[in-house]
């Protein structure tokens, strides 16, 4: 089913095109001439629009024209008594859909129609894939049997069902935007987009701008039209990840697009309806914001309707030990190697931590004990040094740099031990650290620039590389000694 514009100034014919839509269970919108058309346009979302050529006032051709002004790339299919060579190719440089001669058979309308809609459908999924693809993550699966994690699992497959606003909450590290992907990917909207925005990221404007979209010229820099975020995810799930920290102006504006679903873009003062089902998360009591007049009451009430509370990990201990096992089994996967084996010393120290960083804190730990573990089973003495001293062991690290040295000194360290577990490969040593293999080289070639004779007073980084080692990622080895601050 989709939404049709039909533009005719024949009441004759134009009873004729939408009945034959209308068979085919689509949504019509009928007008009688394209200064209506234009009008409505403006204010709702059509997937193809059918308009005759010849009309009094703005005929078809001033018609397309004015949407590819306003940057409306709707599938447009003429429909003319009156077909001329110039006539058609006018049409086709405006970026028209296609071009019926009349009279015509509807079958012909029919199938032409279906093909604007899937050139339609298409170019709305691939702007949303433009939009999501730098923060998507294919949704997983909550880990964990524990009583609270089984609560979490029943809460989420209750509130997916329905279409109304939901709200996670717990705090960081939690796994709030894992729990929101779960609940789009077991909603009716599976199969529409479902987009995110970090509202803690962006100032007031930019994050205005990024959820309504902006007309061109709106402001310094708005050099063409934008769609926001809220227009790219009609009929799916939008994320509005930290919600808490939204200004007053914008959060107007969202109280509004949640009661009644319809926005204005940034400079313009046209209205435009939009389907969004809107899942918001916060590491802030919501309650306490309220009466703090950090946040609106009545945006409270529309943002929690569904509410979803994530459990810090210190509640669910007895979930660690197959949460470090999913962690290790990734790494292994991403590393080319056999998952790591968690000894029973580990796992005690593991379970026995607070974890004030939740389970992102222990994914990093993992992540860390990983690249420096040689064997196939990780040791307590690679997990111990990370937990805040819980131990009563400091990391290797730490118990090195004292007051007056440097956070770049424990990066050099880090950097040092990693080139040497992968044997100074520079491609694995980025990828284990998170960082991109040009700035691990980059660094490199800068302690290596500082460790360089110039003269007395030189203060740096003495930084020795192999002989055969190559700015291009190959082999690189070496000895970073850190340097001590004077004074």
């Amino acid at each position: 089913m989709a939404r049709i514009c039909v533009v005719d100034d024949n009441d004759l014919m134009r009873q004729s095109v939408v009945e034959a839509l209308q068979r085919e269970e689509h949504q019509i919108a009928a007008f009688s001439d394209a200064t209506t058309a234009l009008a409505e346009l403006g204010q709702q979302n059509f997937d193809v629009i059918i308009s005759d050529l010849k009309m009094p006032g703005m005929d078809g051709i001033e018609f397309l024209g004015r949407l590819r002004e306003r940057q409306v790339d709707t599938p447009l299919i003429l429909m003319t008594a009156f077909a001329t060579v110039p006539t058609a190719v006018s049409a086709m440089k405006l970026g028209a859909f296609d071009y019926l001669q009349k009279p015509f058979e509807m079958d012909e309308l029919v199938v032409t129609a279906d093909r604007a809609i899937q050139v339609s459908r298409l170019r709305g999924e691939n702007d949303a894939l433009r939009q999501s693809i730098s923060d998507w993550q294919p949704a997983a699966r909550l880990v964990g049997d524990s009583p609270a994690m089984k609560r979490v699992a029943e809460q989420i497959e209750r509130v997916a069902q329905s279409n109304a606003t939901v709200l996670i909450q717990g705090e960081s590290g939690t796994g709030k935007e894992l729990a929101a992907r779960l609940v789009h990917a077991k909603s009716p909207r599976v199969g529409s987009a479902m987009l995110c925005v970090n509202c803690a990221a962006l100032s007031p404007a930019l994050l205005e701008s990024e959820l309504f979209g902006h007309e061109k010229g709106a402001f310094t820099g708005a050099d063409r039209l934008r769609k926001g975020r809220f227009e790219l995810a009609h009929g799916g799930t939008l994320m509005l990840d930290e919600i808490s920290e939204v200004s007053p102006t914008v959060q107007a504006k969202l109280l509004r697009v949640l009661q009644e679903q319809e926005y204005e873009r940034v400079g313009s003062s046209q209205t435009r309806r939009v389907d969004v089902r809107v899942i918001a998360t916060t590491n802030r009591d919501l309650r306490d914001w309220v009466a703090r007049r950090r946040f609106r009451e009545d945006l409270f009430f529309r943002v929690s309707v569904l509410p979803v509370e994530m459990p810090p990990l210190r509640e669910h201990r007895e979930d660690i030990p197959e949460l470090a096992s999913c962690f290790l089994e990734r790494i292994a996967r991403r590393d080319g190697r056999e998952p790591l084996r968690l000894s029973a010393r580990a796992i005690a120290a593991l379970t026995g931590y607070h974890w004030p960083g939740n389970v992102r804190e222990l994914e990093n730990v993992c992540q860390r004990a990983a690249v420096l573990c040689n064997g196939p089973d990780l040791p307590a003495s690679l997990v111990e040094p990370w937990l805040n001293g819980a131990a009563g062991t400091e990391s290797p690290t730490v118990s090195r740099f004292r007051m007056g040295f440097l956070m770049e000194d424990m990066e050099r360290d880090l950097i040092e031990r990693t080139l040497k577990q992968f044997n100074g490969h520079r491609q694995k040593t980025a990828r284990a650290l998170g960082i991109g293999v040009r700035t691990l080289g980059m660094k490199l070639k800068k302690w290596r620039e500082e460790a360089a004779p110039s003269g007395e007073g030189n203060v740096g980084a003495a930084v020795t590389l192999s002989a055969g080692e190559s700015d291009a990622g190959g082999a690189a080895t070496g000895r970073m000694e850190p340097t001590r601050r004077a004074g």
